[in-house]
């Protein structure tokens, strides 16, 4: 790693290297972001089936 560094700050990349690394921490956070919103989302279907379910046993509803 640190001759890959060498040769970017020779060649006066550093700013290269610095938007690599905001590039590649955006789309981690990006990615684990989605993730928990995926799970979410997985969570709330769980509780809304859950509660048809409910519904369906207590107001005399035959339908599975």
């Amino acid at each position: 790693m640190k001759d890959i560094l060498d040769v970017f700050v020779a060649r006066g990349d550093l700013a290269h290297v610095a938007l690599f690394l905001w590039a590649a921490a955006a789309t981690f956070g990006a990615l684990t972001g989605l993730r928990a919103l995926v799970d979410a989302n997985r969570r709330f279907d769980e509780f809304v089936r859950e509660l048809s379910q409910f519904n369906r046993r207590f107001s005399g509803d035959s339908e599975p």
